[in-house]
């Protein structure tokens, strides 16, 4: 691949141009794995929250999984991808717990308190945070 070719096949992955990239990527999925896992294991003894009370906890989690999608990945079609791909994958996790656990149901108010968090995340695309990452990696 020449020069210029590179820098084109550059531009067109999904990805921000980060110095670190695998290891920002690894640590986004880590986080969604960890988003999976903690809500298909039996949830742990804890003191009952009000209903509803658990709405808080899915939007800080999806606003954090959406808000480090638009760290990781370009402006546009790529981020609204992956912001598309997080309310899936809420609605997917309600589905499992309804169907697959015994110790968890599905809500549909997850489900939007989820879609909510994405949206808020997906909203620091049009703040000047959106290319935080770019500007703390050190300069070449």
């Amino acid at each position: 691949m020449h020069g210029g070719d590179a820098g084109r096949a550059l531009r067109r992955l999904p990805l921000k141009p980060l110095r670190n990239l695998p290891f920002w990527s690894g640590l986004w999925a880590l986080a969604v794995l960890v988003v999976i896992v903690a809500c298909l294991v039996p949830p742990p003894p804890l003191p009952a929250l009000p209903e509803n009370g658990d709405k808080a906890e899915h939007f800080i989690a999806y606003l954090l999984l959406s808000a480090s999608a638009v760290q990781l990945f370009r402006p546009g079609r790529p981020v609204w991808t992956a912001g598309l791909a997080l309310v899936a994958l809420g609605i997917g996790i309600e589905v499992a717990q309804g169907t697959l656990t015994a110790t968890r149901s599905a809500d549909p108010y997850d489900v939007l308190a989820n879609t909510l968090g994405v949206a808020a995340g997906l909203a620091t695309a049009l703040t000047p945070l959106r290319d935080l990452l770019l500007r703390l990696q050190p300069r070449a």
